[in-house]
């Protein structure tokens, strides 16, 4: 699906992006919750054709979760 998307967001700049504007209103919650939001974060970005499915299915959680 890659091809077919003009650009994709790396795993660096989602992880910025997490980190930035998500992970603040997580700062109380267990890691199973923080987990679950990136897990729903990437999947987000791909259901808005911001990454590929690729991917969405390869990448791993950021160590800081």
């Amino acid at each position: 699906m890659s091809e077919q998307l003009r650009t994709v967001m790396t795993f660096d700049q989602a992880y910025i992006t997490f980190r930035d504007n998500i992970m603040p209103y997580l700062e109380y919650q267990d890691h199973i919750a923080r987990c679950e939001a990136w897990n729903n974060w990437v999947d987000s970005l791909c259901k808005g054709r911001e990454i590929s499915d690729w991917q969405a299915m390869n990448w791993s959680h950021p160590d800081y979760l």
